[in-house]
């Protein structure tokens, strides 16, 4: 339990270290960053100072629903009411796209004349006149020039009553009068003046004409559109210009036309509508004279006026004329009858029935009279005899009425028979009309349904023909203005707080950006950790970087940063010498590298200084017999060396030695003439003579060897040395070149190995740790002299001196 929380605790504090290194890594770098934001801002600044604020121009509009509000659909209902169209609500997605139609933004820009620009230059900024500019030129040529032509004209006004033009690219046109005609190679121009009074303070005006096409695409994109929500038919239409009037006129414009060119639509409509009506109410009434010509023609033919009525007079007197053939036959059967009685009581006197229902008034009378004398006959018989003259009388008078009767009788069964024959004929011809009826009114209902149909259509299209007119005479236009454009003071763009804000941070972004590309492919050794991270052997120190071309620096400044560091490093020196020495003799301290330049023979004189300076007698010698150059930086001439000796055994170890003129107990060797086989001469035996009597004399023995990467000259020395200080440059040696030391420390060839790193800079944490803060870099012969200071590096130091004093405050 303890240790997972000891190793999240390493974790947790590896983790701020890293996180602490990363940021004191781009820290180190606060002058470019401050330099970064510095120049990102003044390239704000002058950014919103030469471009134009734009201002926003809104309007909102809300399109009528056809169904709602009469206009299209008021003409085109004459077909809908008869299923010849569906309905035909607008669509807001359509009005948007003719809102931003080529055709309507074309009609604007005309109407405006916005390919036409007139522009004055200031000092940074570029403006754009609007009705107001101080010249106004017109097109003599028509749209030829006005609408196709791209060109630039450059116009001073000379005087009240003079300027010079110049086209931008076909030169000078001269000098003219305004209202004076002027011939370009695009077609005749005038000018005229718009200015009163005194001259325009900025006499040069640039005229430019763009061509339509381009305008109409660049204001497409311009003009945004957009319902305020989903539901909803109400429109936002919203325009960015750098002048508030020109994007109002603009947007209020565009609407004006819109609103006209639906309304050229509703009354297109409406006049092709009326004029459709008008041509089929010509075929209909054709066609309704033809039907109605058919019907009279019918009716005449059958002889009829109204079936229906007829029909119901047949069955009206078909009904009667069977009532009177009824009533006829009971007349002729009681005509019959009464005949039939006469002839059975011939000769007698009997009362004769009445009231049989007989209509013949004659017949009555007789059968009363007879009757009456009958009655009169039995009453004077009742007193007398037949022979009573009276009766005989009565008796004549009775065979005369009842012959008188019976010839009645026959005359009225003749008539009633006769009156029963035309009844029976007139029945069966009522009966035949009815039987007719049905055909007749069949084939007369079908002309009567097209007769009607005809007039129904014809009528209607009458009342369309009113309609349409009416709607012609007041069409309503298709938007209904909620806001007028109107425009906001606050310039949209721009945006000052977000410019400002994204040069802050693209100025922070640059440099980091800069140092973490070039961190990632930066294989070069900066640190300690980078050595740590492949070496498990020993690190003596580091030694800062030193800006003077001094290469003693222990005879210099005893209290600098490099000084100290030389110090530190005998410190350790002595220290694994005491720990790992077997001998009392002189100590052997041999100086090597990877490759060449990485300063292992600065480092040689100044350690063999800093031995000096403590009291000890110290001997420098160099033994990189391929590329020497201790005498080089000693500032001495040539002198005999390590190869003198070697190859010629005459000369004696102090022949070789000369003293530093500034140390007393520094003496040198120099590695001598560059021989051509430096390996084999480190294999003679003399070399071990060399070293055994100068081990006797001197406390300290420096020796500057060859770099190991390549040659092999300095492992055959090994065996003489009692310690390797393995010179590493930082910021010059290649991270993969370690598998070099790596490689020796592992294999044990190089006698009590330890790592010197060399170079260091303490501002960017790389130093040995003691924050002096003292500026170092040196040149000691491998083309890194310092330089003359740059203008920049002189502003910085100055900073950082400000900086210092502010923090002593």
């Amino acid at each position: 339990m303890e240790l997972n929380q000891q190793n999240s605790y390493n974790q947790e504090e590896e983790s701020t270290i890293n996180l602490r290194e990363e940021f004191d890594k781009y820290l180190r770098y606060w002058k470019w960053f401050l330099l970064s934001v510095v120049l990102s801002i003044i390239v704000a600044f002058y950014y919103l100072r030469k471009t134009t604020p734009q201002y926003e121009s809104s309007a909102t509009i809300m399109i009528k629903d056809d169904k709602m509000g009469g206009g299209m659909m008021t003409e085109l209902s004459a077909f809908q009411d008869l299923g010849i169209l569906g309905d035909n609500k607008n669509s807001i997605d359509n009005e948007i796209e003719i809102l931003k139609s080529r055709t309507i933004i074309e009609n604007v820009i005309k109407e405006l004349q916005l390919n036409v620009k007139y522009i004055r230059e200031g000092h940074i900024r570029v403006r754009d006149y609007y009705n107001d500019a101080p010249i106004k030129m017109n097109f003599l040529d028509g749209d030829s020039i006005l609408y196709k032509t791209k060109a630039t004209f450059m116009v001073k006004v000379l005087s009240k009553t003079s300027f010079s033009i110049e086209d931008t690219e076909l030169g000078s046109l001269g000098t003219h009068k305004f209202g004076q005609q002027i011939t370009t190679p695009y077609g005749h121009l005038l000018l005229i003046p718009e200015f009163t009074g005194e001259m325009p303070s900025n006499p040069e005006v640039y005229i430019s004409i763009i061509p339509l096409k381009l305008m109409v695409s660049s204001f497409r994109e311009a003009i945004k559109v957009e319902p305020t929500t989903k539901k909803t038919s109400v429109i936002n239409i919203t325009l960015q210009d750098a002048i508030q009037k020109r994007a109002q006129d603009i947007l209020n414009t565009l609407i004006k036309k819109y609103n006209e060119d639906a309304i050229n639509d509703k009354n297109m409509v409406s006049k092709s509508t009326a004029a459709f009506i008008e041509s089929r109410l010509q075929i209909i009434n054709g066609e309704l004279s033809l039907v109605e010509t058919d019907a009279a023609s019918y009716k005449k033919e059958n002889k009829l006026t109204d079936i229906k009525s007829e029909a119901t007079l047949f069955l009206e007197n078909v009904s009667d004329t069977k009532k009177r053939i009824l009533e006829a036959n009971t007349q002729k059967r009681l005509a019959e009858f009464m005949i039939e009685y006469l002839n059975q009581n011939q000769g007698e006197t009997k009362l004769m029935p009445t009231n049989l229902g007989l209509t013949d008034v004659t017949i009555a009378t007789l059968i009363a009279k007879y009757n009456e004398l009958v009655l009169e006959r039995n009453r004077i018989l009742k007193s007398s005899s037949l022979q009573n003259p009276v009766v005989v009388n009565l008796d004549a008078q009775l065979q005369t009425i009842q012959q008188s009767l019976t010839k009645s009788l026959n005359n009225t069964k003749q008539s009633i028979q006769i009156a029963l024959t035309d009844l029976n004929k007139q029945e069966k011809l009522i009966d035949a009309k009815i039987i007719e009826v049905p055909q007749q009114e069949k084939e007369y209902r079908a002309i009567e349904r097209q007769q009607q149909i005809k007039e129904t259509l014809y009528l209607y299209l009458l009342q369309k023909r009113e309609e349409t007119a009416i709607s012609l005479a007041v069409t309503a236009p298709n938007a209904k203005i909620i806001d007028v454009a109107f425009s906001n003071d606050i310039a949209v763009s721009p945006k000052k707080n977000i410019i400002l804000l994204a040069s802050l941070l693209i100025g922070l972004l640059i440099p980091f950006i800069i140092v973490y590309v070039r961190d990632l492919f930066d294989t070069k050794i900066h640190s300690r950790k980078d050595i740590e991270q492949k070496l498990k052997a020993p690190i003596l120190g580091d030694i800062p970087a030193e800006k003077s071309k001094e290469q003693f620096i222990m005879t210099g400044d005893l209290r600098s940063s490099s000084a100290e560091a030389f110090r530190l490093l005998r410190t350790n020196i002595n220290f694994m010498l005491a720990s790992t020495s077997t001998h009392n003799l002189g100590k052997t301290i041999f100086l090597t590298s990877t490759i060449s330049g990485e300063g292992k023979t600065f480092i040689a004189i100044n350690l063999a200084s800093t031995l000096a300076l403590s009291g000890k007698k110290v001997l420098l010698m160099g033994m990189d017999l391929r590329a020497p150059k201790l005498t080089q930086y000693l500032g001495i001439g040539d002198k005999k060396g390590v190869t003198h000796y070697i190859t010629d055994s005459s000369i004696h170890e102090s022949d070789l030695v000369f003293q530093h003129q500034d140390l007393k107990n520094l003496d040198i060797i120099s590695s001598g003439a560059i021989p051509p086989n430096p390996a084999e001469l480190m294999m003679n035996p003399r070399i071990k003579q060399l070293f055994e009597s100068i081990k006797k004399t001197y406390d300290y023995i420096i020796v500057d060897t060859a770099p190991v990467n390549l040659v092999t000259d300095t492992l055959l020395l090994n065996t003489y040395a009692d310690m390797f200080i393995y010179v590493i440059r930082a910021n010059y040696l290649d991270k993969r070149l370690l598998v070099v030391p790596e490689t020796l420390y592992k294999e044990k060839r190089l006698n009590n190995m330890a790592i010197l790193l060399n170079d260091t800079d303490h501002q960017k944490g790389y130093g040995y740790g003691y924050g002096y803060g003292y500026g170092y870099g040196y040149g000691y012969g491998y083309g890194n002299d310092k330089e003359n200071k740059k203008w920049w590096q002189t502003f910085f130091s100055a900073a950082e001196k400000f900086s210092d004093k502010l923090k002593k405050r």
